[in-house]
């Protein structure tokens, strides 16, 4: 059963746990004097866009697993998916630790590549039951792309770092 039949068991979960995600990581994520002072290179997207973009991210990754739950009901298929995710939701908090908090752009660069590479895993098991999920995927993988050349960027022009 899906949403559409009225289980929407799998909807709430994967709701619930893209706002905790989100939750989490805007709590680690604080852009005060210490981020301000960063030398950030010209081409970083403006600070109000990274909202927007972040919401549009975790909405369109809930509905791919949903999708992808719904479209193969075994349960080594949907344990695969579920450790993917929670691998994934881990990572995607840790590198807002490591940066804003820890201050270590340094040691969230290396964890950002972690981070990519969980999404292009989720990528490859969704599309094992969903090419829709796996597409609805790729902003994510995209923007974290784009995350760990800014990243990049940031450690190159601001560097060494210590531990606060």
């Amino acid at each position: 059963m899906s949403a559409m039949t009225g289980d929407w068991g799998p909807t709430l979960v994967a709701a619930i746990a893209a706002i905790l995600v989100a939750l989490a990581g805007g709590l680690l994520t604080t852009t005060g004097p210490w981020y301000q002072a960063l030398q950030r290179p010209s081409w970083k997207p403006p600070d109000w866009a990274f909202g927007p973009v972040w919401t549009t991210i975790f909405t369109l990754t809930a509905i791919s697993a949903v999708l992808a739950w719904n479209a193969d009901g075994s349960f080594a298929s949907r344990t695969i998916l579920v450790v993917a995710y929670a691998v994934n939701a881990v990572l995607n908090i840790a590198w807002s630790g490591l940066f804003f908090r820890l201050r270590r752009p340094d040691w969230a660069l290396v964890e950002v590549v972690f981070l990519w590479l969980s999404i292009a895993a989720l990528v490859l098991v969704t599309a094992r039951v969903s090419g829709v999920a796996a597409l609805l995927l790729l902003p994510y993988l995209g923007w974290v792309g784009v995350a760990a050349f800014l990243n990049r960027a940031i450690v190159r022009l601001n560097g060494p770092f210590r531990s606060a």
